[in-house]
């Protein structure tokens, strides 16, 4: 399976053992979306390993800086990244890094960028347009991505095509709504982005 220079890891050139024998790649995949959207739940739900968290508690000195607008119970925040993996197939892996979602932590998610073969935008329609920013960073770094509608209890709803006027999407990128606490829903979203990424990719044998 060929996914395109730099975007995958042949873990038996390698010596990495600690897999199942017959996984033969490792993709990057990012994590991505605006402050409190869902991203480390979302690895979470979907690793099958222990997920690394980097979460520590909101203080004072983050009051001006980090909108709770629609999130006012969140007590956490990502300081680093989130990191998870999945076994999508018996010859593939991916790795899951869930990047911060604050703009103070713009470079290190451009670090983050560096080797990934594309990334899931979860996006909340109480705040569609805080995912401008991360959407913008994707397309500078020409890296493609999918975009998941986390579901929210209470937010609003809206058809396809409205959201997809709203975030300003092109027709061939795709747009799913998921749950990130629900495991099938969040595999069903991640599968979308790696279905997309195969169409992309000219030299790519089914999974």
């Amino acid at each position: 399976m060929a996914f395109g220079p730099g975007s995958e890891t042949n873990l038996r050139e390698e010596g990495v053992s600690y897999l199942g024998d017959g996984v033969q790649t490792a993709v990057k995949l990012l994590i991505t979306g605006h402050f409190a959207v869902g991203k480390t739940t979302f690895v979470g739900t979907l690793s099958e390993i222990e997920p690394l968290r980097t979460e520590e508690p909101m203080t004072e000195a983050s009051v001006a800086v980090d909108d709770l607008t629609g999130v006012p119970e969140k007590q956490t925040t990502t300081v680093a990244m989130d990191f998870g993996r999945l076994t999508l197939s018996r010859s593939l892996v991916l790795y899951l890094f869930g990047a911060p979602g604050q703009q103070r932590f713009t470079p290190l998610w451009r670090d983050m960028t560096l080797g990934a073969l594309g990334a899931l935008v979860l996006a909340d329609t109480r705040r569609l347009e805080h995912s401008f920013p991360v959407m913008d960073l994707l397309e500078e770094h020409g890296l493609p991505y999918a975009v998941a509608v986390n579901q929210f209890d209470g937010a609003p709803e809206f058809a396809e095509d409205e959201l997809r006027e709203a975030l300003d999407l092109l027709p061939s990128t795709p747009l799913v709504s998921c749950d990130a606490r629900d495991r099938e829903s969040a595999t069903r979203a991640l599968i979308s982005l790696v279905q997309y990424l195969l169409t992309r990719s000219p030299a790519a044998e089914p999974v």
